[in-house]
């Protein structure tokens, strides 16, 4: 079987070291990989990054912006957080992705690197599942003025500081009042990150295919605020009340410092990420299998 995919691109880990044994052990992974899809017919470049990080050469490096507009698959070695940082980034080229875990979790990245091969041939000849999962677009706004604007696939988490108290939010859906909320902070979370920070602050999972997505308080003071699910195509706006050195973090990799009056808007955004898996893939087979469900059942 040949490759429907002409021109691939390969992504591992942005914080792998190319030196001691993780990074050796990483390239190896990456070069494994790049030749088996060689061997397929198909023309391999390395995000540019990777292939400096990693000390790879032989092969075109392409920027991301490139990857968008020259590749038809971006395939990604590594975790579910490498999976996310490159999602987002191609999300507005429509570039598919394919992730081959070296992580732990592994969500999103959901092949084996032990036996990748007898996984991603038939894939890579067109015998997959896709899956496209939406983008939040947030912005925060001060004065009126918009100071900080980032795309998450994840969450959309606001944060009290490290040394101060609670901080009181001010929620707002569509323009309509929902609550003052005093909490340690607030997690809006799609459903691809309902199994992330979210389900630890005790947040439900939703179904990838699931237009929503929900709202959780993070050790709120009244144990009655409780998550929420909301309609996608809603708009959430939430305001700094009271509480020092409050941040706002957009999939836990950018943060802005908030002031009182800082308004976070989050909206969904025009772009989707498209994630192929291998034909036959379920989401709860992903979820028995990484939450551990039915252990010690007979």
């Amino acid at each position: 079987m040949r490759s429907k995919f002409r021109h691939v691109a390969l992504i591992g880990k942005y914080q792998a070291i190319a030196s001691g044994a993780q990074g050796a052990s990483s390239r190896q992974a990456l070069e494994e990989v790049a030749h088996f899809l060689h061997a397929q017919g198909c023309e391999v470049a390395f995000e540019s990054q990777t292939a400096s990080n990693m000390g790879i050469t032989g092969y075109a490096a392409l920027k991301v912006e490139a990857i968008g507009e020259q590749c038809d698959l971006a395939l990604v070695v590594g975790g579910d957080g490498t999976m996310l940082g490159i999602g987002r980034q191609l999300a507005r080229y429509g570039v598919p992705l394919i992730g081959i875990n070296q992580g732990r979790l592994g969500f999103i990245t959901d092949i084996p690197f032990d036996g990748f091969q007898t996984t991603l041939q038939p894939m890579l000849a067109g015998a997959y599942e896709e899956d496209h999962r939406s983008l939040m677009q947030a912005k925060v706004l001060r004065d009126g003025h918009c100071v900080f604007d980032a795309l998450a696939m994840n969450d959309v988490v606001v944060n009290r500081g490290a040394t101060s108290g609670m901080v009181e939010l001010r929620v707002e859906v569509d323009g309509h009042f929902v609550a003052n909320q005093r909490a340690d902070g607030l997690i809006i979370a799609s459903p691809t990150g309902s199994t992330a920070y979210a389900l630890s602050a005790g947040g439900p999972l939703l179904h990838p295919s699931i237009p929503g997505w929900v709202l959780v308080p993070i050790a709120p003071h009244t144990l009655s605020n409780r998550p929420i699910v909301l309609a996608d195509a809603t708009e959430i706006a939430i305001e700094i009340v009271a509480g020092r050195d409050a941040s706002a973090n957009f999939d836990m990799q950018s943060l802005a410092t908030l002031l009182h009056g800082d308004r976070i808007v989050v909206s969904r955004s025009q772009y989707r990420a498209r994630f192929l898996h291998p034909k036959g893939w379920s989401y709860f087979d992903t979820l028995r299998q990484k939450l551990h469900w039915n252990e010690g059942v007979a």
